[in-house]
């Protein structure tokens, strides 16, 4: 399998630089997971292809200001930072200009906060310690910006924008994107209509930044984050789907985290925190999930590969050509895509 087959062009008039006014207002491209049939809706009518039992899976990471810029000592240069996963008190970190950041080297972010560089990985990423004063978080609040895909040219005026209404655990290098969309006003109507809203967490991290630079799909690998689903989100979901209802996943991200539980538990969902470096592709058995929400995503990127698998390449393909015949606005800050495959609909 060749990482051109998930190829496609993509003028730049397509990749949304700014998110809606209204989250909920987006458009909508309605796919059936098993013939690929479309419709175009707003965002807003999520709700209308949701029914009483079925279950909406939530990552409720929230994403960190991980973008820092600092400088050797008594150097006028601007080096960039951006923090991708922690473990115990040293960070995961890709560096611009890296060859400026050899092993033992020391970056000033402010008076107060300095970093160390303990480790270089087999990829190229940095292992840093961070010296500060305080309350580390405090700090990061006062030094860090939000860490906006290299697409997105334009400045985010509110940072909220880049988290979900019900962001909650700290750790992200990326927003899960596909839950920008929804409202707290429509997550309450969603949950009045009798569908259960639960919600799990996957810090996103480097996966969300590296490319697929392999010919061949199987010699990429996926890098590790860190997940965790609790006993009541494990007990709702295996209870509904036993019955039969939809289980929506909310974003790739959602998806990741339950089928690498279930494929490390003879396919049974448990309650159970770990690290996970799956990656899905064509060929991939699904064992919970029924339906995806999720974004358009990047050419030849881990995420086509996850869709295409999660339903029909071709069908993948043919709605994203329909999008662009629509207008429909691509990537982080853009239109949302649901692919059905909900038995009761």
């Amino acid at each position: 399998m060749n990482t051109d087959d998930f190829d496609y062009e993509l003028d730049e008039k397509f990749i949304a630089q700014t998110p809606l006014d209204k989250r909920d207002e987006s458009k909508l491209m309605v796919m059936d997971r098993f013939n690929g049939a479309t419709e175009i809706k707003k965002f807003y009518n999520i709700i209308d292809y949701l029914n009483p039992g079925d279950v909406l899976v939530c990552n409720n990471t929230r994403v960190i200001p991980a973008r820092l810029f600092g400088h050797r000592p008594d150097k006028e240069e601007k080096i960039e930072v951006l923090l991708l996963q922690q473990t115990k008190d040293k960070w995961e970190c890709l560096v611009k200009p890296g060859k400026k950041m050899k092993l033992n080297q020391i970056i000033e972010f402010s008076d107060s906060v300095s970093a160390k560089v303990v480790d270089i990985t087999e990829d190229g990423s940095r292992i840093i310690k961070f010296e500060y004063e305080g309350i580390f978080e405090e700090r990061l609040d006062e030094l860090g910006n939000m860490p906006l895909p290299p697409y997105i040219k334009e400045k985010l005026d509110d940072k909220e924008r880049y988290q979900t209404v019900y962001s909650k655990h700290k750790g992200s290098a990326a927003a899960p994107t596909a839950g920008l969309h929804f409202t707290n006003e429509l997550l309450d109507k969603i949950k009045e209509k009798g569908v259960y809203v639960v919600f799990l967490t996957l810090h996103v991290g480097l996966g969300t930044f590296r490319p697929v630079k392999v010919d061949d799909v199987k010699d990429h690998h996926m890098h590790s984050e860190y997940y965790s689903i609790s006993q009541e989100t494990v007990d709702i979901i295996n209870r509904q789907k036993s019955l039969g209802h939809n289980i929506i996943a909310v974003g790739t991200t959602s998806v990741r985290t339950l089928e690498s539980v279930t494929h490390n538990n003879n396919s049974k969902l448990v309650a159970e925190s770990g690290w996970t470096d799956i990656f899905i592709y064509p060929g991939f058995e699904f064992y919970i999930v029924d339906s995806l929400i999720t974004n358009f995503h990047l050419p030849k990127s881990t995420l086509m590969m996850l869709v295409s698998a999660f339903s029909k390449k071709d069908y993948i393909f043919n709605a994203y050509e329909k999008a662009k015949q629509n207008d429909f606005r691509f990537f982080s800050f853009g239109d949302a895509m649901f692919i059905n495959g909900g038995k009761n609909v």
